[in-house]
């Protein structure tokens, strides 16, 4: 039963009464009575709203969920273009130690794939190569 039903049956229930509407307690209750009624009317207008706002935000949500699906569908790790796990991420760095004077030196992808660099701190040559069995990432 709806909040507007249960004030209906409400005002119903005082009508059947047949009480003297000329006595003040009466009009006091007749009062609270249309008060009753018109905040029933307001909350079942504010459950309206609320209905469907929560539906246009939902179809908001499912909006933006697409849309993020479509902007970030590149970042996505199961869709890049290596067939194999064994691939370095793009955007870090690795830490590799020098065999000659063992200084750490951060290289990232781009270094690894041309295959070799000089240790900045003594000039070695140091040379690398890729666990990836396919074309697309080293060479």
């Amino acid at each position: 039963m709806t909040l507007t039903e249960k004030v209906a049956y409400l005002k119903g229930l005082a009508e059947g009464l047949a009480l003297d509407e000329s006595k003040p307690e009466i009009k006091v209750i007749k009062a609270m009575m249309d008060i009753l009624d018109d905040l029933a009317l307001t909350v079942a207008d504010l459950e309206d709203g609320m209905d469907l706002i929560s539906e246009q935000l939902d179809a908001v949500d499912e909006d933006l969920d697409e849309l993020e699906g479509f902007v970030y569908e590149e970042f996505d790790d199961d869709d890049d273009d290596c067939c194999c796990d064994d691939c370095y991420d793009d955007e870090e760095f690795y830490d590799v130690e020098c065999p000659a004077c063992h200084e750490v030196i951060g290289i990232d992808i781009d270094t690894l794939e041309e295959g070799s660099i000089e240790c900045p701190n003594c000039g070695e040559l140091l040379e690398f190569e890729c666990d990836c069995d396919c074309d697309d990432c080293c060479e």
